[in-house]
């Protein structure tokens, strides 16, 4: 009798195996202000920036403001180096992105003589194979964020209406009473159909029933990123959202500039943002201007 593995029930033998190479990614913003100060520092000559940790390594990137080489005098050049006096061999790839003053990819940017660049770093771990069976099966990621967020702009079943300056908003209780019974204030305990909010504009709060609805940060003009992400902390902070909060922290860490830092600073005091005050102060102390 033959001893082969039979799967199908054919006699055939059939199996898998799948070579895996994992790698972990990571990024380092580098702000330079004070762009135009930076040139003629001389051809060869370079700035660093501050290590950082990705993939158990740690990295620095150097910034020549005139070129590194006689060939590339004028160049603006940026290399990525490993950090050898605590570092093995690394294999890693990386690509430099420039960014506008909303944290987003642009070809060419510089706004109030800053320039921000973004390094993406991919280091390849080990490659080893394992045994796996010979079908596969992909599971997607859950959905039903959107799905939530499809019943907010659909009308239906809509039993509660909230009064936010000169607009009014639709929304469900039921949604609302697990991801956030204080927004239906006293009317929690009653049947009454309009909560009016005041202190916050219709644009914030639209934003915010957004995040109710789906834990996503909303999509955002562009060139209102800033503001918004602003009025969008203290909304969250108000309602005890701490997601959102943290998520609109970290946009304004990506966006910290000479002409709003003092006035960042004094909302993460107020709000109790330690992550964004730490930002705003390594800011001062990075560009020698204490601020206050």
């Amino acid at each position: 009798m033959s001893r082969s593995a039979s799967v199908d029930g054919s006699g055939d033998a059939n199996s898998a195996s799948v070579i895996v190479a994992t790698a972990v990614k990571g990024s380092h913003v580098l702000k330079i202000d004070g762009y135009s100060r930076t040139k003629g520092l001389g051809n060869g000559n370079f700035l660093r920036s501050v290590p950082f940790d990705i993939g158990g390594h740690t990295w620095f990137i150097r910034y020549y403001p005139d070129g590194a080489t006689k060939e590339r005098i004028g160049w603006i050049e940026l290399y990525l180096h490993l950090d050898r006096n605590n570092a093995t061999v690394a294999e890693a790839s990386y690509t430099f992105s420039l960014l506008d003053d909303v944290g987003e990819t642009v070809p060419s940017y510089c706004f109030s003589d800053s320039v921000i660049l973004r390094c993406d770093v991919t280091v390849s771990k080990k490659i080893h194979t394992e045994g796996s069976s010979s079908q596969f099966v992909t599971v997607p990621p859950s959905d039903m964020n959107r799905h939530i967020g499809r019943l907010l702009s659909s009308g239906l079943e809509e039993d509660v209406t909230f009064q936010v300056g000169d607009e009014t908003f639709a929304a469900h209780r039921l949604v609302l009473g697990a991801r956030l019974l204080e927004l239906l204030g006293p009317m929690k305990e009653r049947n009454g159909r309009v909560v009016r909010i005041d202190d916050m504009e219709p644009r914030v709060f639209r934003a915010m029933l957004h995040f109710i609805y789906t834990d996503e940060f909303p999509k955002l003009d562009k060139r209102d990123t800033i503001a918004m992400a602003q009025h969008l902390l203290v909304a969250a902070d108000r309602y005890d959202l701490e997601r959102l909060k943290l998520m609109c922290e970290h946009k304004l860490c990506q966006c910290i500039s000479t002409s709003m830092a003092t006035t960042t600073l004094v909302l993460a005091e107020r709000h109790g943002c330690k992550g964004l005050k730490e930002a705003c102060l390594n800011f001062f102390k990075s560009s020698g201007n204490h601020g206050w």
